[in-house]
C-alpha cells in the first residue's frame, strides 16, 4: 500500500486551528481584477473557516476562483526555441474515438459501503465531490480523513484553481493533486483526441519520485479506466517509447530530461495538456532542472487555459517568483515545519564517539533483531564503507547511493519491500522518494548537514498512522547540527547515552579502520547551506 499518501492527522478544535492570510497583487495580460491570497497552515486545517481583514473570503465554488480584487502577475512570454528535426516519422497523430470503458468496474460497489462517521475537527474524504470511482480507490487504501495540505488544497482545486502548496514529504500532498487531476479528468471526459497527448502531466526531479507518484496514480486510480504511462531516464527507452507511441495517455509523470527527450522525437504533443503539477519545485531549482522546465512549459497552453499546481518543500524567494509566473491566481497552503514530524515517531540521538558509532549500530540491529531498517549517512564512501561491513557482520543489508547505477537501484528497492534483506544504507539524494511500508526504524549514523534532510529521513518511518523510531548517532564531529535541527522541527530532541553493553565491537571488525570516520577538511566552517526556509525559520 502506498501508506506515504496519507499522514495520521492531529486531532484538533476548530478553536485551535488558526489561519494567517496574506495578499498579494500581479499584473495580468489582460489586467482583470484578481488575487492570490496566503494560508498559513499553524495547525491541521480541518475547517477552512478562513477570514480576511475580519471578514470571511467568498468564493466561486462553480469556478473555482476567490472573489476579490487585485492584479496577477503574467506569464512570461517568449518564443519557444526550435526543436530540432524529428529522428523519425512523426508518431503523434490526431483521431477521433470513443471515450474508453472504465476498467471493469465493481457495480456492486456503492459509496455507502465507504462508511466514514463525521468527527468533529476532522474533514472526510466524502465531504468533497470526488467521483465514485475515486471515492472506491480510497475505501481500498482505507484512506478516510484528510491530512492538512489535502483538505487545504482540495477545497480550492477541485473547483479548477491554481494552488502552491509548502510541504515536506510525508504530509499527504501527493494524493492531494492526484485527486485533483484524476477528478478533473473523470468530470470533463474528452470526444477527440490525439495519440499520445496527455491532459495531465506531473513532472518531478528524480526517477524514483517519478516511480513512487505514478505508482500512487495507478493504484488510486484502478476503478476508473484511466492511463498512466511514467516517463524517466536511465532506462527501458523503447519499452516507454512504446507506452506512448499511436496510444491514448491520459496522465504523464516524468522527469524534464526525459520528457524533453521524447518531445524532441515527436513521441509526445503536450499542446492538450489541462492541467500541470510540478513537484519538488526547490529541488528542481536546486538541480538545475527549472531551464528544462520552462521548455516544457512552452509547449503547453497558456496558464489561463490550464490548471497548474506547484509543491516545493521550501518557498524561497526564487520558488516564489517561479510560481507568481507559472500559476495564475493560486491559494497558497504553507504547512509549518513544526507539523511534518510525524507524531507517532519515537525520536532519540544516541551521544557517542565517532569510533563507538558502528558497534552500536551492529547491536541495536541485532540486539533489537530489526528485519527493516534504513540507515542514512552524508557521503557516498561512507554509505559504501558502511554496506560492506554490515555484510562482513552477516547483516543482509544494500546500497543505494549516487555510485549505483538506476537499474540496479530499482532492483534494491523492490527487493527491499519485498523483505529480501534487512537493512537499506541510503545518502540523502538517493534516499528521496524512498516510500517503503512497515519501515520500523530510520537509523542516522551521520547527523544531515540540513535540517531539512532530518525530517525527509525521519519521514520514513511511521507512515499511515504507524509508529516508528528514529535513532541518531551524534559525536564530536555533528553533535553540533543538533540545535539547528531542534530549532526547525520546534521541539528538544532527547539525548542519552548507550548502554555498555552496545559499545562492544562484533570480532569480524577491526577497530583500525573506525579511526578514520570522516575526511579533515569538512569542518563546521564549510558545512553546505540549507536550501532555505522562510516563515520565520532562520
Amino acid at each position: 500500500m502506498p501508506d506515504h499518501l496519507l499522514t495520521k492527522p492531529c486531532r484538533l478544535s476548530r478553536e485551535e486551528m488558526t489561519m494567517t492570510n496574506k495578499t498579494t497583487q500581479h499584473q495580468t495580460n489582460n489586467s482583470a481584477l484578481s488575487s492570490s491570497a496566503t494560508f498559513t497552515v499553524e495547525g491541521p486545517v480541518f475547517g477552512l473557516n478562513i477570514i480576511k481583514d475580519g471578514k470571511p473570503l467568498s468564493f466561486d465554488h462553480s469556478r473555482g476562483k476567490k472573489i476579490s480584487s487585485g492584479k496577477a502577475r503574467p506569464e512570461r512570454v517568449r518564443e519557444q526555441p526550435p526543436l530540432p528535426a524529428p529522428i523519425e516519422e512523426e508518431l503523434v497523430e490526431e483521431l477521433v474515438v470513443e471515450e474508453p470503458a472504465a476498467a471493469a468496474p465493481d457495480d456492486s460497489w456503492d459509496i455507502s459501503l465507504f462508511d466514514v462517521p463525521p468527527v468533529e475537527g476532522r474533514i472526510r474524504f466524502h465531504d468533497f465531490d470526488i467521483p465514485v470511482s475515486i471515492m472506491h480507490g480510497l475505501a481500498d487504501l482505507s484512506f478516510n480523513y484528510c491530512t492538512p495540505i489535502q483538505s487545504a488544497v482540495i477545497e480550492h482545486t477541485l473547483g479548477g484553481g491554481d494552488a502552491t502548496g509548502r510541504a515536506q514529504t510525508g504530509t499527504g500532498k501527493t494524493a492531494a493533486f492526484l485527486i485533483t487531476a484524476l477528478t478533473r479528468l473523470l468530470r470533463s471526459p474528452r470526444k477527440i483526441k490525439k495519440t499520445a497527448s496527455p491532459r495531465a502531466l506531473i513532472i518531478a526531479p528524480t526517477r524514483e519520485l517519478v516511480l513512487q507518484i505514478a505508482d500512487d496514480c495507478d493504484t488510486l486510480s484502478r476503478h476508473t479506466g484511466l492511463n498512466i504511462v511514467p516517463v524517466y531516464g536511465g532506462m527501458d527507452y523503447q519499452k516507454q517509447l512504446s507506452r506512448l507511441a499511436g496510444r491514448q495517455v491520459d496522465i504523464v509523470v516524468a522527469t524534464p530530461g526525459r520528457l524533453l527527450d521524447f518531445q524532441r522525437r515527436q513521441a509526445i504533443h503536450l499542446g492538450q495538456v489541462e492541467i500541470f503539477v510540478i513537484d519538488e519545485a526547490d529541488r528542481m531549482l536546486d538541480m538545475g532542472f527549472i531551464p528544462d522546465v520552462r521548455h516544457i512549459i512552452y509547449s503547453l497552453p497558456p496558464k489561463t487555459k490550464r490548471q497548474t499546481l506547484l509543491f516545493s518543500a521550501t518557498l524561497t524567494p526564487e520558488v516564489t517568483s517561479l510560481s507568481s509566473q507559472w500559476t495564475k491566481d493560486p491559494v497558497i497552503v504553507e504547512i509549518e515545519p513544526e507539523h511534518v514530524t510525524v507524531d507517532n515517531v519515537e525520536e532519540i540521538v544516541y551521544l557517542v564517539t565517532g569510533e563507538e558509532k558502528f558497534a552500536l549500530l551492529y547491536n541495536i540491529i541485532n540486539l533489537q533483531n530489526l528485519d527493516r531498517v534504513i540507515i542514512f549517512g552524508n557521503r557516498r564512501d561512507e554509505t559504501r564503507k558502511l554496506t560492506d561491513m554490515l555484510k562482513q557482520c552477516n547483516i543482509k543489508c544494500e546500497l543505494l547511493s549516487g555510485d549505483v547505477d538506476q537499474k540496479k537501484r530499482m532492483q534494491t528497492l523492490d527487493n527491499f519491500k519485498a523483505g529480501k534483506f534487512r537493512a537499506l544504507v541510503a545518502t540523502d539524494v538517493a534516499g528521496r522518494g524512498i516510500h517503503i511500508e512497515d519501515v520500523s526504524h530510520v537509523i542516522n549514523f551521520t547527523l544531515p548537514y540540513d535540517p531539512e534532510d532530518y525530517v525527509h529521513r525521519i519521514g520514513r518511518t511511521a507512515r499511515a498512522g504507524k509508529s516508528g523510531t528514529s535513532i541518531s548517532f551524534a559525536s564530536e564531529e555533528d553533535s553540533f547540527y543538533i540545535p539547528d535541527i531542534e530549532e526547525y522541527i520546534g521541539h528538544k530532541l532527547h539525548c542519552t547515552y548507550p548502554e555498555e553493553a552496545w559499545l562492544k565491537l562484533p570480532e569480524t571488525i577491526d577497530a583500525e579502520k573506525l579511526k578514520t570516520s570522516r575526511p579533515k577538511d569538512k569542518s563546521r566552517s564549510f558545512r553546505p547551506k540549507s536550501r532555505g526556509r522562510s516563515n520565520g525559520h532562520k
